[in-house]
């Protein structure tokens, strides 16, 4: 019988995820035990991933049969033992095993390296976290199909220890599909392929070949946009999503077309006056949420620019908390394009006086490409937080404690604001490239090896610190445009 868990913290969520996945793999080999699966993105609220049964069709039954298994190794609750080997002998078991990805991975690391193998009733496998001390600790969990393959659905810290609504991310789904592509075109799909490449001294080509097929993917967009005669865009993601520079990048693929430039605007500029900013639940001001907004004064500027009036547009002035007028003082021409940029910007009560049939709305995010190995991924989550903690350093004065503190209120802001609007997108944009994780860590390492024992982020910066160990530095920035997204983090060229 279950012994339940209850996810309260980001940490909870990552060990109980971390544990369902390992007996789901447990539970296929168990049914089918040729079969080969890989774990996929995050979609749906939940894990995609694909079982090849070697030309086989999955069926209800089969489902069935997975969840079965499932459900008496949990009523089994069976220890879970972390094994420990060197790094020699991990990497020539598991290409003994058929698991090459694996076996590369650690053959690049120093041999007498501690390598940490998950062990479940004689199943094995790299989890690359902590993980719950046996497998009756999982209370929790939902198995669907989905396309070609399997969702593993689990509770998560946002949703009080319970499995979200069922959400259809098909534009998620869609923007997968381009990272499929962006492996094909590059021959990178795991951590190991690039590694190797970085080794041989490829990584400009690398860099090269990922910058293209996301300023082709821009260049896509501008074109729907002008051909379906789109008067607005709206730009929305999750932190550190590159937000910014994605706007910018667009509005110069639309004057691309156009040759007339589109009037950008990001709606931090109409925030409502700071004393007048509603409070959170724990009684701080909430600057996340659709009430820090003056959607009033927003709306019908907007309504008044898109009719051709002259409108005083405001510029928020940051150190006094309020609007200040008279700077910007404009109006839309008839063939310009209006861009706004924002958090809210998918949210249609923020601009509820403009058409449906007008707005071409874009999330984006920047949604992982390559996974560390076939049922292991670097999470979107980390890789945003990995981003935010460079810039933060780099150009806001905060040091990577203070990033890590701030980070779960930012994610619990999110989930309100932003993730549950993503599926009234016209597109999803993945702003991630397939090297940025390891120029990243260059930047990233110092600062959190500079968190000191004694401080409440120190286990968490110690588990960034333990997977992005085997990404291995691109020390160089030369090689990255002026204008990639990747340049909004880690500063310009120098």
């Amino acid at each position: 019988m279950s012994k339940g868990f209850e996810i309260r913290t980001f940490t909870d969520e990552r060990a109980y995820h971390s544990t369902a996945v390992l007996i789901y793999l447990k539970a296929v080999k168990s049914v089918f035990e040729h079969a080969d699966v890989t774990i996929g993105n995050s979609l749906n609220q939940g894990y995609y991933s694909y079982i090849n049964l070697g030309g086989a069709q999955l069926t209800t039954s089969d489902i069935h049969k997975i969840r079965d298994k499932m459900e008496k190794i949990i009523a089994h609750d069976t220890e879970i033992v972390i094994e420990r080997d060197n790094a020699k002998h991990a990497a020539e078991k598991w290409r003994s095993l058929g698991y090459p990805e694996k076996a590369d991975l650690f053959a690049g690391r120093p041999e007498d390296e501690v390598a940490e193998i998950a062990e479940l009733h004689n199943y094995r496998n790299c989890m690359y976290c902590d993980m719950l001390p046996s497998s009756g600790y999982i209370d929790l969990f939902d198995l669907r199909p989905y396309r070609n393959g399997l969702l593993l659905r689990l509770p998560n810290a946002l949703h009080g220890h319970s499995i979200p609504e069922y959400r259809d991310d098909d534009k998620l789904y869609e923007a997968y599909a381009e990272c499929r592509r962006m492996r094909k075109y590059t021959g990178i799909s795991y951590l190991a392929d690039i590694n190797r490449e970085i080794r041989n001294g490829n990584t400009d080509k690398i860099i090269h070949q990922s910058e293209w097929l996301q300023s082709r993917q821009l260049e896509e967009f501008a074109e729907r946009i002008v051909e379906e005669h789109k008067k607005v865009v709206l730009i929305a993601g999750p932190s550190s999503s590159g937000k910014t520079t994605t706007a910018k990048r667009i509005c110069a693929e639309i004057k691309r077309l156009t040759d007339v430039d589109p009037l950008y605007l990001g709606t931090d500029d109409y925030f409502v006056e700071r004393t007048e900013t509603p409070l959170g639940l724990d009684g701080k001001p909430d600057f996340e949420g659709l009430g820090a907004v003056d959607l009033e004064l927003f709306n019908q500027q907007m309504e008044d620019l898109l009719a051709g009036k002259e409108v005083d547009l405001p510029e928020f002035d940051f150190v006094n908390g309020t609007k200040v007028f008279g700077k910007r003082i404009t109006s839309l021409q008839s063939e310009q394009v209006l861009v706004i940029e924002g958090i809210h910007s998918l949210n249609d009560v923020l601009t509820e006086n403009i058409p449906r049939e007008d707005k071409f709305k874009i999330y984006i995010s920047p949604l992982t490409q390559i996974a560390i190995d076939r049922h292991n991924r670097l999470s979107t989550a980390d890789a945003r937080l990995l981003r935010r903690m460079v810039r933060d350093n780099q150009f806001r004065g905060y040091n990577a404690e203070a990033t890590l503190e701030a980070w779960p209120k930012v994610r619990a802001g999110e989930s309100v604001n932003i993730f549950p609007y993503s599926s009234s997108a016209d597109v999803v944009f993945n702003s991630s490239t397939v090297y940025e994780t390891n120029m990243l860590k260059t930047f990233a390492e110092p600062l959190l090896r500079a968190i000191p024992e004694s401080s409440p982020q120190h286990d968490e910066a110690k588990r960034i610190l333990t997977f992005i160990k085997y990404f291995d530095r691109i020390e160089s920035t030369d090689a990255v445009p002026d204008n990639a997204i990747l340049r909004e983090f880690i500063g310009p060229r120098k």
